[in-house]
């Protein structure tokens, strides 16, 4: 059962939303995985979505969609999905799964309203880009 599995606190892994300029000038935004461990991340799952709160008025929820990684190297990289700003004002979720030998982790790494703004913006040197890091 659910509740006879340890899961240990979560260390070294982010999330992080980067910004680009691309060659017609336009900012193209992205979802990375960062990997700061040591260790390979193995049979990794991510699920993500956006959604406001119901008593907010006006609920609004995108679409959740799934990722599947075999594997993240140890402080490797990698691309979960493009994002679109037209959800930045939406609570952005990404559950992220995954193994590190037998053991299993698990986090939910939320964005929320507001967050994801170039007033936000910081050097991510694992990435060699501006973005919003989430720890």
């Amino acid at each position: 059962m659910k509740k006879d599995i340890p899961f240990l606190p979560v260390e070294g892994v982010k999330v992080a939303v980067t910004r680009q300029i691309n060659e017609d000038k336009q900012a193209e935004w992205r979802v990375f995985l960062l990997n700061r461990n040591d260790e390979t991340l193995r049979s990794v799952f991510v699920t993500s979505r956006g959604y406001t709160r119901s008593d907010s008025g006006n609920p609004q929820e995108t679409s959740t969609l799934r990722h599947f990684f075999e594997k993240v190297e140890g402080h490797g990289v990698q691309l979960i999905e493009l994002i679109d700003t037209s959800v930045f004002h939406l609570t952005n979720e990404f559950w992220v799964s995954y193994f590190i030998g037998d053991q299993v982790y698990d986090k939910r790494f939320i964005f929320v309203p507001g967050s994801l703004d170039e007033s936000n913006l910081i050097q991510i040197g694992q990435l060699g880009q501006e973005g919003v890091l989430h720890d």
